[in-house]
């Protein structure tokens, strides 16, 4: 159920019968309860077109609109608002509904096709703490669009080419002499650095790390067998991390920089044929005069080199063509941070030009700020250097580990092991995704782990209290009688939240902004216990029918809760 869609849509039934057309109806929710729920603001933008006062207008609206079936209660207020005070017998049917629906209410929406470009780590290394929010992020986007019925196809752009591999490959080359690859690339770091250092100080390494680059780019048969060695045991230290992260990007989802290197040469041949883009200084550059600076200089777009290199900006255009062309995407949404937003404007001028893309088919760039340590700078170790994202997800498991240890539970070893994975991971991903994604956050171990406010943990914790309610109670989850009675304010601050989850859901699929969701579902869990608090379900003397009302209640906060949660990739417990 859509609360704010159903309103806009009676809303707009009556302006039509007052003869008003193609008025923009704002409802939006009321920032006080004593307002009702909801509020449309549309009658003082009316005032002009017909020549009466706003208020005279919200109350000839208030007569027409029918919303005797939703509202108890439509009133004028200030200069001409209306509240709507949601009728509780409507919101107890329609909470009825939702528990009775595997999709508790959600509707599909009408499907696109949409490619989500995240995560995307350098292949030469391992993957560290700045790779942690794209991941997320779009994992959890990802998953939204795809309950809301979209055709979702996950890109993972990799780095596994350039000129680096070139200085890898040699140096992997020479190892294999003595060892396999698997041991070799045990460590990408140390190789990594093993590989530089041999390139600045090592008399003709560099040298061969060239030719390297030109055998890898000319298709030599050796050079594509070492570079594909590196890259599966490279994919497979990603995979790992996915797994920890409970991430739904697989191997399949791998489109690095390497599958759009067959195009290159096409691309900028194209853009030379639509004069786009024109020699410069030997190299091949687009002038974007709509990204000028003060003094009237077109932003500079460089996309091949004067030696006849490709860029970034090469394989962006690439990549939108196929995503467009070949995959027909209605929506591009690319994950990346916030530093990378003028190269992605300037990538979607220059496509928009040369035709790679549709007047139809958006091209969204979604950035987010960066994590910061406790001294407000970039989060690093404590000597300077990137903290593993494997070894992060390790530590939050030991220390949730540590923490429900000296909580009082009956766990044995194995589900305490089990509830520090969920408790510790899902800890480290709601810190991050309850953050507006284009601000920076700071990491704190203690608050991402703390069991009072705005966490994983307080999250999973309610959702445990739903489930140990039925367990006390005897009664089956799955199997009790949905016969839901609003009375008491909670119960009503309750059945309105959980029937806001689709209107958040949708918001979240339209913007990439999985911090909405995890708002709302802090909101619903404190108003369960709100309600938990103020209604109670086992005391004796409780009647058998409003027992049992209230437990439906809290079945679907437990389904909302869970649904909420799965979306954003956090698993939930039944017991902690």
């Amino acid at each position: 159920m859509n609360i704010h869609a159903l309103l806009i849509n009676r809303f707009s039934e009556a302006l039509e019968t007052m003869g008003v057309e193609n008025a923009p109806i704002p409802v939006s929710r009321s920032a006080r309860p004593e307002f009702g729920e909801y509020q449309f603001n549309g009658a003082m933008a009316l005032a002009k077109q017909l020549r009466q006062k706003p208020r005279d207008i919200a109350e000839k609206i208030v007569e027409i609109v029918k919303l005797d079936d939703v509202a108890s209660k439509l009133e004028v207020a200030g200069p001409g608002f209306i509240n709507v005070h949601l009728n509780n017998e409507w919101l107890a049917n329609q909470c009825e509904l939702a528990l009775n629906d595997p999709r508790i209410g959600v509707a599909k929406s009408p499907a696109q096709t949409v490619v989500v470009d995240y995560s995307s780590p350098n292949l030469a290394k391992e993957m560290h703490v700045g790779h942690l929010r794209t991941t997320i992020i779009g994992d959890a986007v990802v998953k939204v669009l795809e309950f809301l019925g979209h055709k979702v196809i996950r890109q993972n752009h990799m780095g596994d080419w350039g000129t680096q591999f070139g200085m890898l490959l040699a140096h992997l080359s020479d190892k294999l002499e003595q060892e396999v690859a698997e041991t070799a690339l045990s460590d990408l770091e140390d190789f990594y650095r093993e590989a530089k250092v041999r390139f600045d100080d090592e008399e003709g390494f560099a040298d061969r790390a060239r030719e390297y680059v030109v055998k890898l780019q000319g298709g030599d048969e050796k050079c594509l067998g070492l570079w594909e060695k590196f890259i599966d045991v490279s994919i497979a230290h990603s995979e790992d991390v996915y797994k920890k992260l409970n991430v739904s990007l697989t191997r399949a989802d791998i489109m690095g920089e390497s599958a759009y290197n067959h195009d290159l040469a096409n691309v900028i041949s194209e853009l030379k044929a639509k004069e786009i883009a024109v020699e410069d200084q030997g190299a091949q550059v687009v002038f974007i005069p709509e990204l000028a600076d003060k003094e009237g200089n077109p932003a500079v777009y460089i996309v091949q080199k004067s030696g006849g290199g490709y860029l970034y900006a090469t394989t962006d255009l690439a990549a939108m063509r196929y995503r467009s062309g070949t995959l027909n995407a209605d929506r591009t949404l690319i994950l990346t941070d916030a530093r990378q937003a003028l190269h992605f404007k300037q990538t979607e001028i220059v496509g928009r030009k040369a035709g790679f893309m549709e007047t139809t088919q958006t091209y969204e760039h979604c950035p987010f700020g960066m994590m910061l340590g406790s001294d407000g700078k970039p989060f690093k170790t404590r000597t300077g250097g990137t903290v593993k994202l494997v070894e992060l997800l390790d530590e939050a498991v030991e220390r949730a580990g540590k923490l429900i240890a000296e909580r009082d539970n009956d766990l044995s070893e194995e589900e305490l092991a089990e509830v520090a994975r969920k408790v510790g991971i899902g800890a480290v991903k709601y810190a991050d995704l309850s953050k507006n994604r284009t601000t920076d956050y700071m990491f704190n171990w203690d608050t991402m782990l703390s069991f009072e406010g705005n966490t994983a943990p307080y999250l999973q914790y309610a959702y445990t209290r739903v489930k140990s309610l039925f367990r006390k109670a005897g009664v089956a989850i799955e199997t009790m009688p949905v016969d839901i009675n609003i009375v008491e304010k909670q119960e009503h601050a309750l059945a309105v939240l959980l029937l806001q989850f689709e209107e958040v859901v949708g918001l979240v699929s339209r913007d990439a902004t999985p911090h909405v969701l995890c708002t709302y579902l802090y909101e619903l869990a404190s108003a369960f216990m709100s309600f938990y608090e103020a209604c109670p379900m086992l005391k004796d003397g409780i009647e058998l029918k409003v027992r049992d009302s209230r437990l439906a209640l809290s079945a679907l906060v437990a389904s909302t809760l869970s649904q909420g949660l799965n979306l954003l990739g956090i698993e939930t417990l039944e017991k902690m």
